[in-house]
């Protein structure tokens, strides 16, 4: 009995002991780290440390930016880059109109030789038949001279051919000289009329088909104006055209012209009133007005053209309606003059590109359809090459020396 006793004291203890041997074992397992609290919004962040600083005590005196070392030296200063410039555009002193004509008059000579050698040529045969009259007619029709001067040239030449009788080079040339300056006319008045005696300024406008170089000759008039000592606005009433204003402005600032624009498309009409307007402001001596050239439709370039000349009469009267033909397109400029005529009142005639043909009787032919004289010519592509028109250095270049 005491035997079993024992056994079951002994079985108790080595349970117990095993029992703690167990829990100690347990319990020196390391225990999960507790989860990451909730950060604090109501603290105020933390400041950064790295490495050492961060026993660096919060409360040591804070360093002002400029105690501050930036690496690699002392501060550079930045520079800002220079604002750019613009250069106004230099003011070019346009050469002096008098005795243009006479300077490029070489120049008129070779393009228009052939007329007067042609006709010298057959007014010096010994036997001045029919054939040869027929011959002289052909060369001046050539020359677009046109029908009706060449038959009064041809019948006053055989009249007085059949008076000289013998008939010497210097003759001939001195009685071919005289008929053309009849034809051409002498005793018409050239001038481009831009001093009104009771006002200021004058006032002309520039119309012609697009492609005849209208807008080109009116940035060279204002060229010739300011050679002759005048002030000059320029209105591009061609609002069609989107170079044309771009164009004017530069031939304007190349010689000190203000140029008033509007834009493209607007009506034409506002904008010749502004020029107007501006220079009557300014004080200028002349307003020069490019206008557009469609020829689309006969009714609607009138109602166009019409209603700028009546918007700027409204300041003043136009002293000046000049049409730019192209010396090139002979008896065709004819049919643009026609068509001009009627819708503004034409006081003078430009023939650019004279240097470029030998049709040179054009100028006669224009003359006698509109009954208008030609005022000024162009003999190329020079910004002075714009000249007033002289009947006897024209007639001189024809016939040579």
């Amino acid at each position: 009995m005491e035997t079993i006793i024992l056994a079951v004291v002994i079985a108790v203890v080595v349970l117990g002991a095993l029992g703690g041997l167990i829990v100690g074992t347990r319990r020196r397992k390391s225990l999960p780290p507790p989860p990451p609290k909730a950060p604090d919004i109501t603290a105020p962040p933390a400041e950064p440390h790295v490495g050492e600083e961060a026993e660096t005590p919060r409360d040591e005196p804070r360093r002002t930016i400029e105690e501050v070392d930036l690496p690699g030296g002392p501060p550079v200063a930045v520079e800002e880059p220079p604002v750019p410039t613009v250069e106004a555009p230099e003011i070019e002193i346009p050469e002096p109109t008098a005795g243009r004509l006479v300077r490029l008059r070489t120049r008129l000579s070779r393009s228009q030789n052939a007329l007067g050698k042609g006709l010298l040529t057959l007014l010096s045969r010994e036997h001045l038949d029919d054939d040869t009259w027929e011959e002289i007619e052909d060369t001046l029709l050539t020359a677009d001279v046109g029908v009706q001067p060449t038959q009064e040239l041809v019948d006053s030449l055989r009249e007085r051919v059949k008076v000289l009788g013998t008939r010497t080079p210097e003759e001939l040339r001195g009685l071919l000289r005289e008929e053309l300056l009849k034809l051409v006319g002498t005793d018409v008045d050239r001038t481009v009329k831009t001093e009104p005696a009771d006002r200021k300024p004058g006032i002309v406008m520039v119309v012609g088909v697009n492609g005849t170089g209208k807008t080109t000759t009116t940035g060279k008039l204002a060229r010739v104006l300011v050679a002759d000592g005048r002030t000059v606005v320029l209105g591009a009433a061609d609002t069609f055209r989107a170079a044309a204003a771009d164009q004017l402005q530069t031939w304007g600032e190349r010689v000190g012209a203000y140029t008033v624009r509007g834009p493209e498309g607007g009506d034409p009409a506002s904008v010749a009133f502004d020029s107007v307007k501006e220079g009557k402001e300014m004080g200028v001596d002349v307003v020069l007005i490019d206008t557009a050239g469609r020829l689309h439709t006969k009714t609607g370039l009138m109602d166009e053209l019409g209603k700028v000349k009546r918007v700027v009469e409204k300041h003043a009267p136009l002293d000046e309606v000049l049409l730019v033909l192209d010396a090139t397109t002979g008896q065709n400029g004819l049919v643009q003059a026609r068509v001009f005529a009627e819708v503004v009142d034409i006081t003078g005639i430009v023939l650019t590109k004279l240097d470029g043909t030998a049709k040179g009787g054009i100028v006669v032919a224009v003359q006698r359809e509109l009954g208008v004289p030609v005022k000024l010519i162009g003999l190329g592509e020079g910004a002075d090459d714009l000249a007033p028109f002289e009947p006897e250095a024209f007639v001189d270049a024809l016939i040579g020396d």
